[in-house]
């Protein structure tokens, strides 16, 4: 069930910023983070930060757009179907990535959490217009939509030229670096936002490829499994060595 928080009570040092926008982890690093207070204290009148469970669905394909998101925690994984049921991973986001196409009148992708996720939810108007009166936003969004961009033909790589160790590598440090894990001394730990169906799919390799390929990295103690999901990585530098 969707837990939703409306506190909207403002700072005791700063009467120009919502508490819940002080309080906000992923503020300065996001959208939020070009906004002037007037901004941002008109945008927490709209806003709606909202819980979900793994699993479940965020935006449906071809669903009509009434809001945007700010991924507050979690990792979003967006996916595309095929007519025949077939689904492919194609993408992950992580705080404080923007949730949604600009502008766009439908989704085209579905987005679902794979781990525990928080959103603070946007109305599409408000974004919008905010985006059309704030050149530095419009500029936050385009950097982050070129950053996106750059990741897509990043991982065509990994996809159309990296072995299946390297792939599972590079998924592993795709995590490791953007999914705030713990850290710790010598490495970092972390629980699989994905099972492992998703990441064949993700990878475009067998589930029995991506279960030998983790064996391979426990056996030569580049990373530890516990649980099935919860991972530890040794090292970081030499997992990104790993990566082709």
């Amino acid at each position: 069930m969707t837990e939703v928080f409306t506190e909207k009570r403002r700072d005791v040092h700063n009467s120009s910023v919502p508490r819940v926008c002080v309080s906000c982890e992923a503020r300065h690093h996001g959208i939020c983070g070009v906004l002037r207070e007037d901004e941002l204290l008109e945008l927490s009148r709209h806003s709606l930060q909202t819980e979900h469970q793994p699993g479940e669905e965020l935006i449906g394909d071809a669903e009509d757009v009434d809001s945007y998101a700010t991924v507050l925690n979690g990792v979003v994984k967006l996916t595309k179907i095929l007519q025949d049921g077939r689904q492919q991973v194609v993408g992950l986001q992580f705080a404080p990535d923007f949730l949604g196409r600009l502008f766009a009148s439908q989704s085209s992708l579905n987005a679902d959490a794979a781990s525990k996720v928080r959103l603070c939810r946007l109305p599409k108007s408000t974004i919008e217009q905010l985006v059309r009166n704030n050149p530095h936003l419009e500029a936050r969004l385009f950097e982050q939509t070129l950053r996106e961009l750059d990741e897509a033909r990043e991982w065509m790589v990994t996809l159309g030229r990296k072995t299946a160790s390297e792939k599972v590598a590079s998924f592993l440090y795709l995590i490791a670096s953007h999914a705030d894990p713990t850290r710790e001394v010598g490495g970092v730990s972390f629980d699989l936002p994905l099972s492992r169906t998703d990441i064949a799919d993700f990878l475009g390799l067998t589930i029995e490829t991506v279960s030998r390929q983790f064996t391979k990295l426990r056996s030569s103690n580049v990373i530890e499994v516990q649980n099935h999901r919860h991972v530890k990585v040794r090292s970081l530098e030499q997992l990104k060595g790993l990566c082709g």
